[in-house]
């Protein structure tokens, strides 16, 4: 029986974790979301094909998988709805393949209106929201003022709910010209789509446990970065959700001994998108090149990526609190033709040496990066799939690094192609 696995990002997101569990999703048998929404964006080519997801799980890309989104997923309905008519349009089959739990809380029109509105009037305090309305729907979620899939069969509850949102909400709403804010049209659209959800809606708790009793494996798909981790990450500059192994069990209904193995998304060199501590950015020609060369544009926003050198202090914290026992290297290519590479290995803040990261996360905005300095190599890693043909620089930049983490490596990216991969002990 194949291991159930839980895929996490180790760093501030946009790790490759899109590509990676496309790739061991072919070993599993159910692929499942357990936290986010629609502010994900895992890309995956396969031949000459490109699927940008941002709610899907990225195994529905597999025919013969089944896919479930968990409870605690905050689910866009009508970007959900738009994501299914893609793949159609593409030729992928998803009836009886993809299912949502009907607690899951909606993600609504008011929301994404909401989260502008704030992040608006954050002005140069902006904490690099995307603006789809997640924040918000979350605090709904906590406050149990939240609309959840069930609401939407009942629809006289629907209404009553939405009706309340107007007297929470007034000073968003009322007066507003912003279409987002006509909670009737709202209730309309919302009726139209309701015949799907009833299609995919399941207990998915109750589904993965009788998956697991059937000797099913599972995979574990993780959204963001641990670092965006709404409580252990880089907060009040992180995502809305936890990102970590946690919020898995939560997010689904399952408990840890569904689990045999966390595997962390590692990208060979750092970025981050929006605002918000990066110890190891590099505002100059470096930092250009590595966004140029791994095309580092978000796959949900489309803005450029912040870039910098590996930072081993972050991706040690990351470990520790996920638990993570085997890493994914992704864009080890964009790498190729440097000189020199840079690592970073202890941070330094008010003349003292920091090995860990600081229990106030937010004084990683004041840290210096203490580096240290590995040799490059000038020959191509793209698209090699033997971990022995890899310039011997290469080789060594990987094990310097499980090294210091003390984890192993399971796979390689060479590339952005599903068969631009070294694979090792899957």
């Amino acid at each position: 029986m194949n291991k159930n696995r839980i895929i996490v990002g180790c760093q501030w997101g946009d790790e490759g974790k899109g590509k990676v569990v496309d790739l061991l999703a072919a070993k599993a048998d159910i692929i499942v979301r357990f936290q986010g929404g629609a502010n994900a964006g895992h890309t995956i080519c396969v031949d000459d094909n490109k699927y940008i997801l941002h709610l899907l799980p990225s195994g529905i890309i597999h025919p013969d998988k089944i896919c479930y989104i968990g409870n605690g997923v905050v689910i866009d309905p009508f970007g959900l709805k738009e994501e299914l008519d893609i793949l159609t349009k593409k030729g992928i089959d998803y009836k009886g393949r993809i299912f949502v739990s009907p607690a899951a809380n909606l993600v609504l029109p008011y929301h994404k209106l909401i989260d502008a509105i704030q992040e608006n009037n954050r002005g140069t305090s902006s904490i690099g929201t995307t603006k789809r309305g997640i924040g918000p729907a979350y605090v709904d979620k906590v406050a149990r003022n939240g609309i959840r899939v069930a609401d939407l069969f009942s629809p006289e509850r629907l209404k009553k709910r939405l009706e309340y949102q107007k007297i929470l909400k007034e000073r968003y709403l009322t007066g507003s010209d912003d279409e987002r804010s006509n909670l009737e049209k709202t209730f309309i659209e919302l009726e139209k789509i309701t015949p799907l959800f009833k299609e995919l809606a399941v207990d998915v708790s109750l589904e993965l446990y009788k998956a697991k009793q059937n000797g099913k494996s599972v995979l574990f798909e993780g959204a963001q970065g641990s670092m965006l981790d709404v409580d252990l990450g880089t907060y009040p500059f992180a995502t809305s959700s936890n990102t970590t192994t946690g919020g898995a069990l939560t997010g689904l209904g399952v408990g840890p001994k569904m689990i045999d193995e966390v595997v962390g998304i590692v990208k060979a060199y750092t970025t981050r998108v929006g605002a918000g501590p990066f110890p190891t950015e590099l505002i100059d020609e470096t930092g250009d090149l590595l966004r140029h060369n791994g095309d580092e544009f978000g796959a949900t926003t489309g803005r450029p990526r912040r870039c910098g050198w590996l930072d081993l202090v972050a991706l040690k914290h990351a470990v520790r609190i996920n638990g993570v026992e085997s890493i994914a290297i992704t864009k080890l290519d964009v790498l190729d033709k440097m000189d020199e590479i840079k690592v970073c290995t202890a941070y330094e803040l008010n003349g003292k040496k920091l090995n860990e990261v600081p229990l106030d996360l937010a004084e990683l905005s004041y840290v210096k990066p203490i580096y240290e300095t590995l040799p490059g190599w000038p020959e191509h890693s793209t698209g090699i799939t033997d971990f022995e043909k890899l310039p011997e620089n290469c080789k060594n930049y990987l094990n310097y690094i499980v090294n210091v983490l003390n984890v192993k490596i399971c796979l390689i990216s060479t590339g952005a192609k599903r068969t631009e991969t070294v694979l090792i002990n899957i």
